[in-house]
């Protein structure tokens, strides 16, 4: 393998690593006014972000079993974080929408972990952050422009 995705390949696991360990969800969770159980934290980030979502996409965006994130996605419902209703494009799918309650916990959720990495960055110069959020989101919208296109390949 060459060295420079070696080495990209091996950060990435490293930043994975870290935002899978439970200590900095431990630390937010007990920050929080409500506190959720730290398998709904990821998804009620991108329901707010990205929402308003279907289940099976959602599952799709975190890698999990769409029927594990639809048990999920109920809890955050039942605490009034989110709604689910009819689709805005195929009626038959329920989509996730995020409530103001929970616009108020993703917004806790962001202010927290912005606290993580500002301490993480230091001594990173203003530069040096900029660019490393320009690389990361062309990175990441060049994976998910794979994925789109391998999944459409597959349908066909």
């Amino acid at each position: 393998m060459n060295k420079d995705i070696r080495d990209l390949h091996d950060a990435l696991l490293d930043i994975i690593g870290f935002m899978s360990r439970p200590e900095p969800d431990h630390t937010l969770m007990a920050d929080m006014a409500m506190p959720l159980e730290r398998a709904l934290l990821p998804l009620l980030v991108r329901i707010d972000r990205r929402g308003p979502l279907g289940v099976v996409e959602l599952a799709d965006m975190v890698g999990r079993d769409y029927t594990t994130v639809s048990r999920q996605v109920a809890r955050l419902d039942e605490l009034g974080l989110v709604v689910r209703r009819a689709g805005t494009r195929d009626k038959r799918v329920r989509e996730a929408e995020v409530t103001e309650l929970g616009r108020e916990m993703a917004d806790a959720i962001d202010r927290m972990r912005e606290n993580i990495v500002a301490e993480l960055m230091v001594d990173w110069s203003a530069a040096e952050r900029r660019d490393l959020s320009r690389l990361m989101k062309r990175f990441a919208g060049d994976m998910n422009a794979w994925l789109y296109r391998r999944k459409n390949d597959d349908e066909e």
